[in-house]
């Protein structure tokens, strides 16, 4: 679509040169489908960031050669982080270490239910920026305690976690001028056991509910609830949590996290998101924690459209 409103491009990932009515350009995938920045408005100039020459994917080690984290650039494009599994660095020093969180990126990135064409040009930045609820970079990034590392005018750094970031449809807490540039996943999170399970109204169509689920340790598990709430809702449950892991308890963190907030839109209503949410998060509390004793409603079948691959290493 035209943008009619913009005046100039820019080349640029420098947070000193932005201006009041510029706007970020990463993929630009939603600014050029919407025709406006969804966020803030009609820009005036784009500050196009895909030329600033960052590495799409890093292991970063300390000073004894020991993973920390991996880190994503923002301008990562999605085909790159669905491929990473499989063709993306190898943890140094471990070889073939397993590292079930990595089984996480392609169904996360099959949730765009979009083409190649989007996968070429879309990048993880501009996807949480965009702090649409059916994100599916969000999602990815919620459910493995992501951070986001953030540049601002006047040589501003700070590093907040993405479930943090997006506070609603649309809005996250970047400040005027501030940048996404990269986001790190640590290390302990794509170790420990994880599980999927996305749903939508209509066969591969936009995502109404997903849920990542993680096993932290004996009888504790962390979800990661998105798509059917305006924004990422992390819930512990566990002997350290507020919440036993038990059905019981699942429900209960549920509605109390939630706490009625619902996303309402043509991709379903907030009463069936409440009710695939919570039967999603059931199935995945069985999975990890307890697969010999399912809860008896959701014992017939896994529930979702697009499920997740596990790797053998």
């Amino acid at each position: 679509m035209d943008m009619s409103c913009v005046d100039e491009v820019l080349t640029c990932a420098d947070p000193e040169r932005w201006q009041p009515g510029d706007s970020w350009l990463a993929g630009g995938t939603v600014l050029f489908s919407y025709g406006t920045d969804i966020t803030q408005g009609p820009p005036r100039r784009l500050l196009d960031i895909t030329e600033a020459g960052w590495t799409p994917t890093l292991w970063r080690c300390d000073s004894a050669g020991e993973p920390v984290d991996l880190e994503i650039a923002a301008t990562c494009l999605i085909k790159d982080i669905f491929e990473f599994r499989t063709s993306g660095p190898r943890v140094p020093g471990h070889g073939d270490r397993a590292l079930p969180g990595l089984d996480l990126f392609a169904p996360a990135c099959d949730s765009f239910v979009a083409s190649w064409k989007i996968w070429n040009a879309s990048t993880i930045g501009g996807n949480v920026a965009t702090g649409l609820p059916a994100g599916p970079m969000i999602s990815l990034l919620s459910g493995l305690d992501a951070v986001a590392l953030l540049w601002g005018p006047r040589g501003s750094l700070r590093a907040l976690p993405v479930a943090e970031l997006v506070v609603g449809e649309a809005q996250t807490t970047l400040e005027p001028g501030e940048l996404i540039r990269s986001f790190h996943i640590p290390i302990a999170a794509l170790t420990q056991p994880c599980a999927f399970r996305r749903i939508s109204l209509t066969e591969r169509g936009r995502t109404a509910a997903l849920i990542i689920g993680r096993r932290l340790g004996a009888g504790a598990l962390r979800l990661a609830i998105t798509g059917s709430t305006r924004r990422p809702h992390i819930i512990d449950l566990g002997p350290d949590a507020a919440h036993a892991a038990t059905h019981e308890g699942l429900q209960a963190a549920i509605d109390e996290a939630v706490a009625g907030v619902w996303h309402d839109d043509i991709h379903g209503t907030p009463q069936w998101r409440e009710a695939m949410t919570h039967r999603l998060g059931a199935e995945i509390l069985t999975e990890l924690l307890d697969p010999a004793e399912p809860h008896p409603r959701f014992a017939a079948r896994t529930t979702g459209d697009i499920t997740m691959t596990r790797s053998t290493r």
